[in-house]
């Protein structure tokens, strides 16, 4: 076990002690992912069964490159065979084997926030209940933070505390909604993201032969980013770790900054208590950051009272202090911070991938987008409107989704009349009303169209059994045909491509691209399926996309552009040169989180998480004077500034603006600032624009003959026309099912079977 050689003293630790309850405290930078890896590589060179290994992460972008790793250890075959991916997707795996006792079809559908909001509007709408009075977020966010506290409705409905809260806030009837909302979901064969969890656990607490079977599967369980779990995914963890307690969570208490979402930093801080027998392993070495970053980090979190104790150190070179920068506006702020970017990337020949500007909340992008466009310098929102959420990617999705599972309700209201086939709102409503009367999905409805008595016209019946019959045509050839060939087959059968291309507004030009670009996806899942022999059906194709976040959305032409998010988007992430902006009282720290020590504490988490995403050097910007809900504000510098130790800061207007920065936090929280001067400018130089470089021809134009699949053999190179030059490390089986396993320069490793992946020898 050579790749042991590539670990610190408390990293192999950590690795090597696989029996019994494990705490991995990590440190930012620390390595933790690479303690992951190792760990399980090492218990698969120990001959541990990949399949008795479950490892839960928080995006599948990061289960996705601890496989890789993994694969590159031990191999593909050990690394796909390991039960990895984030708690939702591994879950709703698991729910479709046992849907049958939950009372699903293993079919069942899984609900975005759009679709589960569609769902609550239409039901208070149908209660002809006030939206004003009762939001549909407000509703949404109040089931979520039930479901995850694994409140039922049964359960919220007998709760007088619970009850007594929606009556102070004015949504008396809350406790109705949740019940029709989760009638609704279950009569649509439909979960929504929180459901995944809380059937979880009602399997877990009501099957015993459900959690001894998979408390016999999983013999060893390892948790990322474990101070993110909320209270769901607590107790699923303790059920099936339960028996042989070979539980391993990786985490660190400093970068808990998800309590909005239900996250609960009790979970990491109780550990011990909840396994007295346990382990603790700290990683305090940052690999990452300059020794200055890492200190000035340490110099805020250190302030906080609720934590685990622990010494994390760089031995990188010092770096450059921590540069704090003030601006007159927020819109000069947007200008120092362009600028600041432009000049230092042509100075170090740095690449825009390089920067980030990261900020409390998402309201703030605009001011830095138009800076960062008026130099032509490339960038990317993260955050703002994922690709799955455009309208047009939803509506053909939405097809797919019926033809998989005809009774989702949200998906037969979007695609019943798009294309218009003249089916209206009223008939619309009459059919959700027969169905709700009967208890019965609107699909069921459709198809008994002619024996219902739901008050409609001949023409509408006609119509609505025109659109059944449509759907039940599609729904045949969803086990015979592929992903592409039967969205394909849908997208030009309904009319869908003929709507978009007849729109010659720069809007509907968009909407065509993005709809050619979901089938282009749908055809390279299909064509990676088919190469590495697994089912390239719809519904593989609609669980791969269903629970996609932003990050994992990420294509290989955003990589290289200027990253722009909040800070609970960037945790995990890291870049050379960070700029973290709107550094004032009230914004960060926010004043929703003055209330109390514990939100203020989450807060400098927060700041303690945006610092130690830098690796080079960080600049932190704040504004004398911001616009906000369309009035001037005067803001005081953020209190975070001055809790950083002042060895460690750079004050850049002392020589800019020849104004002496200091200060101190008051007991009324405000800053006090000292100022030699009342009023101050920049010297403002106009930067020349940057010249754009002509785009590399596409290697798609040049033909491209493949070799004999049966001339393929282990050490050659390799050409894939999709991914490019790679050498053959493996090869399995005998012809015509033989597999390679292939490290492409651009992606690393893929298993390809050779019938079908087109690779041309290069030598």
């Amino acid at each position: 076990m050579d790749f042991l050689n590539d670990l610190n003293e408390v990293q192999r630790e950590a690795v090597e002690n696989i029996d019994g309850p494990s705490l991995v405290i990590a440190g930012a930078g620390s390595g933790k992912t690479r303690v992951l890896t190792y760990r399980i590589a090492y218990m698969l060179s120990s001959n541990i069964s990949p399949n008795s290994i479950l490892a839960l992460t928080f995006t599948n972008k990061a289960a996705k490159e601890m496989k890789d790793r993994i694969a590159s250890i031990v191999g593909m075959h050990n690394a796909h065979n390991i039960w990895m991916g984030t708690f939702h997707s591994i879950f709703a795996r698991i729910l479709r084997i046992e849907s049958e006792y939950l009372g699903f079809d293993s079919n069942f559908t899984i609900y975005d926030t759009q679709d589960s909001r569609n769902l609550l509007k239409t039901i208070i709408k149908e209660m002809k209940l006030d939206e004003k009075v009762y939001k549909p977020a407000d509703v949404q966010k109040r089931i979520s933070t039930a479901k995850n506290n694994l409140v039922t409705p049964q359960m919220y409905s007998n709760n007088k505390d619970i009850l007594y809260a929606d009556s102070i806030a004015g949504m008396p009837l809350l406790s109705d909604i949740y019940r029709r909302y989760f009638a609704r979901c279950k009569n649509s064969n439909s979960m929504d993201f929180d459901d995944l969890l809380l059937y979880a656990n009602i399997l877990f607490k009501h099957n015993k032969e459900a959690v001894k079977k998979y408390q016999a599967k999983f013999r060893y369980v390892l948790v990322d980013e474990y101070q993110d779990t909320n209270f769901a995914q607590y107790l699923i963890i303790k059920r099936i770790s339960e028996d042989n307690k070979n539980l391993c969570v990786v985490g660190d208490d400093a970068q808990s900054i998800y309590s909005f979402r239900g996250a609960r930093i009790e979970n990491i801080l109780n550990f011990r208590n909840d396994y007295p027998e346990y382990k603790i392993f700290k990683l305090e070495q940052n690999y990452r950051s300059t020794k200055t970053i890492v200190d000035a980090a340490n110099s805020v979190i250190q302030k906080n009272k609720n934590q685990i104790q622990k010494n994390t150190f760089s031995e990188n070179e010092d770096g450059d202090k921590i540069e704090v920068i003030r601006a007159l506006t927020d819109h000069e702020e947007g200008y120092i911070v362009a600028n600041s970017i432009y000049d230092t990337r042509l100075s170090k020949s740095l690449q825009p991938s390089d920067f980030a500007i990261l900020y409390r909340t998402n309201a703030q992008s605009r001011i830095f987008e138009e800076s960062l466009r008026k130099l032509n310098l490339p960038y990317k929102i993260y955050g703002g409107l994922s690709f799955y959420q455009r309208k047009e990617i939803k509506d053909l999705i939405a097809y797919l989704r019926v033809v998989v599972n005809p009774h989702d309700e949200e998906a037969i209201k979007r695609i019943i009349n798009f294309p218009k086939r003249g089916i209206g709102a009223t008939s619309l409503s009459k059919l959700i009303q027969n169905s709700i009367n009967k208890d019965e999905s609107i699909w069921d409805s459709i198809v008994n169209i002619h024996n219902n008595n739901c008050g409609l016209k001949p023409a509408a019946i006609k119509k609505i059994s025109g659109f059944g019959e449509l759907m039940e045509n599609f729904m045949s050839k969803y086990k015979t045909e592929s992903a592409y060939e039967l969205a394909n087959h849908i997208a030009i059968k309904t009319g869908i491509i003929k709507e978009f291309s007849l729109d010659k507004t720069p809007e509907g030009i968009s909407r065509n691209e993005n709809l050619q670009e979901l089938l282009n996806g749908i055809k390279e899942f299909t064509d990676i399926a088919e190469e590495s022999g697994n089912d390239n059906y719809i519904e593989n194709y609609l669980e791969e996309i269903a629970l996609v976040s932003d990050m994992d959305n990420e294509d290989e032409e955003d990589r290289n552009k200027i990253s722009l998010m909040t800070i609970h988007s960037s945790k995990g992430l890291e870049f050379k040169y960070l700029y973290l902006v709107g550094m004032e009282e009230n914004l960060f720290p926010s004043k929703m989180t003055m209330t109390s020590e514990k939100e203020l504490e989450e807060e400098r988490r927060l700041f303690y998480v945006a610092l130690t995403r830098a690796e080079k050097k960080a600049c932190l910007t704040f504004a004398k004077t911001r616009f906000k809900y369309g009035e001037m504000s005067y803001p005081s510098p953020s209190r975070f500034i001055t809790e950083i130790d002042q060895q460690y800061v750079y004050y850049a207007n002392e020589s800019v603006f020849k104004t002496k920065f200091s200060g101190s936090v008051s007991s009324d929280n405000t800053y006090e600032e000292k100022s030699e001067e009342k009023s101050f400018t920049q010297k403002k130089t106009r930067l020349p624009k940057p010249k754009l470089l002509p785009r590399k021809q596409s290697s798609d134009l040049k033909k491209f003959i493949y070799s004999n699949p049966d001339e393929i053999q282990q050490g050659m190179q390799v050409e894939h026309q999709r991914f490019g030059l790679g050498k053959v490390v493996g090869i399995e089986g005998v012809s015509p099912n033989r597999k390679a396993t292939v490290f492409f320069q651009h992606i690393g490793k893929k298993e390809l079977l050779l019938k079908f992946a087109k690779l041309k020898i290069v030598r």
